[in-house]
């Protein structure tokens, strides 16, 4: 049984794609996933399962369209995948706890990175890898010009975003469901 951690991408913003956190972790148990916590609303899970990876993001988007209504984008990743984002954070340690991590659910080309690297903002700094966006938002990500919407449209991938305090809380979670 592996832990696992799933970020879904655009509920419970501005009142719409509401979902408790108390009835999600519901209704991933009666899927199957097991030890499920949630973290704050903007939904974030961490688990444990014994099915392979590529299969559990469809699993929870499929369960929740079917409860809700609505499809909801969900990047799965392990608990390893996570600690390495983590860990390779290419800032300061100043400038990472007031960093984003805009997580990418597939690899984007080289070629568009290239082109989207060029792009510059004076308040705003970011590294892109192949599964992490690194972004420092000298202003706060409220007034950022370069946000997810950005990268999804110039990388041609879907993303999630989280900032570093739900990023280290996440691994917290994670290490009680070893």
């Amino acid at each position: 049984m592996k832990t696992y951690i799933a970020l879904l991408r655009g509920i419970n913003v501005s009142g719409h794609k509401k979902i408790l956190m108390a009835d999600l972790k519901i209704l991933l148990e009666k899927a199957g996933l097991q030890n499920v916590q949630t973290y704050i609303q903007s939904g974030n899970v961490v688990f444990n399962y014994s099915e392979k990876q590529e299969n559990i993001s469809a699993l929870i988007s499929e369960v929740i369209q079917k409860k809700y209504g609505w499809k909801v984008p969900v990047l799965v990743l392990t608990s390893t995948q996570i600690k390495l984002i983590f860990d390779n954070c290419p800032f300061s340690e100043e400038k990472k706890e007031k960093s984003y991590f805009i997580l990418l659910k597939s690899k984007p080309t080289t070629e568009t990175v290239l082109k989207t690297s060029k792009f510059s903002s004076t308040n705003e700094e970011f590294v892109i890898t192949k599964t992490c966006i690194y972004i420092y938002y000298s202003l706060g990500a409220g007034k950022a010009k370069l946000g997810i919407n950005f990268f999804e449209k110039k990388l041609k991938v879907k993303a999630t975003a989280r900032n570093y305090k739900t990023m280290k809380k996440l691994l917290q979670l994670q290490n009680n469901n070893k």
